[in-house]
């Protein structure tokens, strides 16, 4: 009689997930973002995560093409000719790839803000209870989230009661002089605590990012879940 034969050992296929960037690597990319030429203005790394999630938020994906210009320069005009992008795309790629798996899977990630080093940043704003290093840390990240936000406004055109907190938890990091025609942005503002340090700041960076993505990019839930309940986002 002959043997039975082995069963077949079926692979389960898995999408690799993303290559973070290491320190190295953040550190040519902010190198490559340094050499950009004038009148070109490249955002630095905290300003290009922000950009990133402030893409990655939008309820319609955005294609690289359409995003990729604004790493190079705010207002996305062209590179000049000669001019060798693709290392620094690569990189940026890699994060923004890294994000969007994060964000999709509504995971804690760590954006790029950065402590500043200043001895007189111990001192209190008199306005907040946030020490001005931990504003100046949080700022160009948000000020990057803002540009995406102006260059791919369909975020902004969801529904404005849904979206008012969580941007409320970004933009209050911003001056109040910058928010026109924003009354209801402004009053949620006013409500919220001050961040007590730097840690809670990049806490509320991530919290109103993956609350945004709730709104745009909605996870179906699954199929045994309870109705009502959704799976809470956590840190690592």
């Amino acid at each position: 009689m002959p043997a039975p034969s082995r069963p077949r050992q079926t692979a389960v296929h898995r999408a690799a997930s993303p290559v973070p960037l290491t320190e190295r690597e953040l550190d040519e990319l902010q190198a490559l973002l340094d050499r950009v030429p004038a009148p070109l203005e490249a955002l630095d790394v905290s300003m290009l995560d922000g950009f990133l999630c402030g893409v990655l938020v939008q309820p319609q994906r955005i294609p690289d093409s359409r995003w990729l210009p604004h790493v190079t320069d705010a207002d996305g005009r062209a590179l000049p000719a000669g001019f060798d992008a693709t290392r620094l795309q690569a990189l940026a790629r890699r994060r923004h790839a890294e994000l969007d798996d994060a964000i999709e899977r509504r995971q804690w990630f760590d954006p790029w803000v950065f402590e500043l080093e200043d001895d007189a940043a111990d001192a209190l704003d008199p306005d907040s209870a946030l020490a001005p290093s931990a504003v100046d840390a949080v700022y160009p990240w948000v000020a990057g989230f803002a540009t995406a936000l102006e260059f791919f406004p369909a975020l902004m055109q969801l529904d404005a009661h849904s979206i008012t907190e969580p941007l409320a938890l970004l933009y209050r990091h911003l001056d109040p002089d910058d928010l026109e025609d924003a009354d209801d942005l402004i009053e949620e503002i006013e409500s919220l605590e001050p961040p007590q340090d730097l840690t809670e700041a990049v806490e509320g960076l991530v919290r109103a990012t993956l609350l945004l993505a709730d709104v745009a990019r909605p996870v179906p839930a699954p199929a045994s879940a309870t109705p009502g309940t959704r799976q809470r986002p956590h840190r690592r």
